[in-house]
């Protein structure tokens, strides 16, 4: 059986694991105080190219979320996001279990539109009774978003260009970013979010790590007491340095990026193959998400050779599937999936 559900149904990268079975018996101090994770921030700082940017490694994408927005927010302030975004729709309401509210903006492909976030944020205060409800304190954004699709830098300079009007702070969840970064059609580099985000988050968990996500924070007086915080939301590991070894191993001699670019190449093999074939693309992802129109009776067929996700119905006969390549998708799965189609 051939597997697309998701980009981690594999362990780590090789590299990743052969650190830490080197590593495994040296003592080292906790809670990410050892050499290790010092130096794996100090990697992604000069990578940011913001060495004074403060990088904190937590254990996940949800706890990610929901640690840096309860950190971001005051008590009566909520997060403006897109509809479909991540911390709307699939993490079990972790941000409102914090005690905030997630705004909903409508979406374009994923993508929240500047013109909207601005329209929200001045309607919101042009209300008299702006003070009775939840103030936008916050935008939310995912790169790639959760179908596959990317900002471009001129609406990503126009969202953060709008939140320092508003005087809000711009949080990237970057789950899937090293995917991003890769994709040939992208014109952002980390360089460029680091500059135009307050804070974002490298993701290791779908990009080749065990688990670990790793937090910049560009303006550290957002966060100034980040620490407790993480330790409160349950995602700070009393062994840090299973985090360290892992995100060293991963921003040295540009693996990062090497082991993304070929789950974004094997998703463009796929996408043309289902294009090829005359499927039609539900949405034009430059990443490794891809989505495609199939008909039902090809849905059931294929599902006896490969395993992946169904994302709703369009009309009676069709449905839209979700296909996801990873830094591991080997190219001869790959060929043999399209040689069912």
């Amino acid at each position: 059986m051939l597997h697309f559900d998701s980009d981690y149904m594999e362990g780590a990268h090789p590299e990743l694991m052969r650190r830490l079975m080197e590593t495994n018996l040296e003592q080292t101090s906790g809670y990410g105080t050892d050499s290790y994770t010092l130096h794996a921030k100090e990697l992604i700082a000069q990578a940011c190219g913001i060495p004074d940017a403060r990088v904190h490694l937590l254990v996940g994408g949800t706890q990610t979320n929901a640690t840096v927005i309860d950190g971001l927010l005051a008590r009566h302030e909520g997060v403006l996001a897109a509809d479909t975004a991540h911390i709307n729709v699939h993490e079990s309401g972790a941000i409102e279990a914090s005690g905030h509210k997630v705004l909903v903006l409508p979406q374009q492909e994923g993508k929240v539109n500047p013109g909207e976030v601005r329209k929200y944020i001045i309607d919101f205060y042009r209300d008299e009774t702006y003070e009775h409800m939840v103030a936008p304190g916050m935008l939310y954004i995912s790169h790639p978003t959760e179908y596959g699709t990317l900002y471009t830098l001129k609406e990503l300079e126009a969202l953060s260009s709008i939140c320092r009007e508003a005087d809000i702070p711009l949080y990237m969840d970057g789950a899937r970013l090293g995917y991003g970064l890769a994709a040939e059609q992208t014109d952002v580099t980390l360089a460029d979010i680091a500059r135009l985000c307050d804070v974002f988050y490298i993701g290791g968990t779908k990009v080749g790590a065990l688990f670990g996500e790793a937090v910049v924070v560009t303006r550290p007086k957002l966060l100034s007491h980040f620490f407790p915080l993480i330790k409160q939301h349950g995602a700070l590991l009393a062994k840090g340095r299973l985090l360290g070894v892992q995100f060293e191993t991963l921003f040295t001699d540009g693996l990062y990026l090497h082991i993304a670019r070929h789950a974004v190449d094997m998703a463009m093999k796929l996408k043309r193959a289902f294009i090829e074939k005359g499927y039609k693309m539900h949405i034009d992802s430059p990443t490794n998400q891809q989505f495609v129109c199939l008909p039902n009776r090809e849905i059931e067929r294929l599902m006896q050779y490969a395993t992946f996700e169904l994302w709703g119905a369009r009309g009676e006969t069709e449905t839209v599937v979700r296909f996801v390549t990873s830094w591991a998708t080997r190219e001869e799965d790959v060929d043999l999936l399209i040689s069912y189609l």
